[in-house]
């Protein structure tokens, strides 16, 4: 990936989603543009027009952190928009991973027992471990249920990104699937700045940009955010909708590998149904399960 290009395309898109009245800016006649002028980020950042502008170019390399603080206050951006920032900095300085560990190969995260058997402990909830380039790693067994659709009939590795992407289940599986779209490559872009020389994630982005419009579009949007924690919608196809609360755990053994871990709310439908899918899951007879039967009654709107 072009160093050079992603600085200038991320700053040069933060900029046009800024509004001088966001920026506590007069708005003034005669605008070309939606968003702020390079003068005014230079003026809220206290630095030359000049260097704004080379910055905004993409040279970014020997930037000190001073004044990509000032930049990301005036471009408003958020916490993981400014350590995106600072990623492609380090990046354009030599130092990729900006002090991180460096990656261990995912082999030892798969191979690892006791990493199976934390996952095997999780009966109530879904838990899984994926890598940086979106790899379905390892899954607990109500988990590897879940993921049904998208485990299919094996082969290469579970992908999320593909399969949001490439495999027309996915807009089943999800009922929000924009959503969850804008969300994965969000993450994606997020992992990129952090190591824009991940052959893995290169290719990955290769791919899905040659066979999907949608990712395409996404990509060039150059947002960025980071998982943590929120609730979800599913749709599956065996138990019908399920809202679920998660929780990501960054795996500190094997950086850019992460657990999460999906729940239900006590008591409610959902939590029913995940019950019900461990049950399918343990007698091995999930596949010839028959679909749940849903009512608006009951909280779910049985949506295909």
């Amino acid at each position: 990936m072009d160093n050079k290009a992603e600085v200038r395309e991320f700053l040069m898109s933060r900029r046009a989603k800024i509004t001088p009245e966001q920026a506590g800016l007069p708005a003034g006649p005669n605008r070309r543009v939606a968003g702020l002028r390079r003068t005014e980020v230079a003026t809220l950042a206290d630095v030359s027009v000049e260097y704004y502008a080379k910055l905004e170019r993409g040279a970014i390399g020997g930037a000190s952190s001073s004044v990509l603080d000032a930049i990301a206050r005036a471009l408003l951006l958020d916490d993981t928009e400014r350590t995106h920032l600072f990623d492609l900095a380090r990046a354009a300085d030599g130092i990729p991973l900006s002090g991180r560990p460096r990656r261990r190969s995912t082999k030892n995260a798969i191979s690892r027992p006791s990493l199976h058997w934390v996952l095997n402990t999780i009966t109530d909830g879904v838990a899984f471990v994926r890598d940086q380039n979106q790899d379905l790693l390892a899954t607990n067994e109500l988990g590897r249920a879940f993921y049904a659709p998208l485990f299919g009939a094996g082969g290469r590795t579970p992908n999320l990104a593909r399969f949001q992407f490439l495999d027309p289940a996915s807009r089943d599986f999800y009922p929000d699937w924009e959503l969850f779209a804008e969300m994965c490559v969000a993450i994606m872009r997020a992992e990129a700045g952090r190591d824009p020389n991940d052959k893995g994630l290169q290719d990955l982005v290769g791919e899905l940009s040659t066979r999907s419009d949608v990712f395409r579009q996404l990509w060039g949007a150059h947002d960025v955010r980071t998982h943590g924690t929120g609730t979800k919608r599913f749709n599956h196809p065996v138990v019908g909708e399920l809202t679920l609360a998660y929780e990501e755990l960054i795996i500190t053994a094997d950086p850019g590998c992460v657990l999460m871990i999906y729940t239900a709310e006590p008591g409610s439908p959902s939590a029913e149904r995940l019950r019900l899918l461990a049950s399918w899951a343990a007698t091995g007879s999930i596949a010839a399960a028959p679909r749940q039967e849903t009512s608006n009654t009951t909280g779910s709107p049985g949506r295909r």
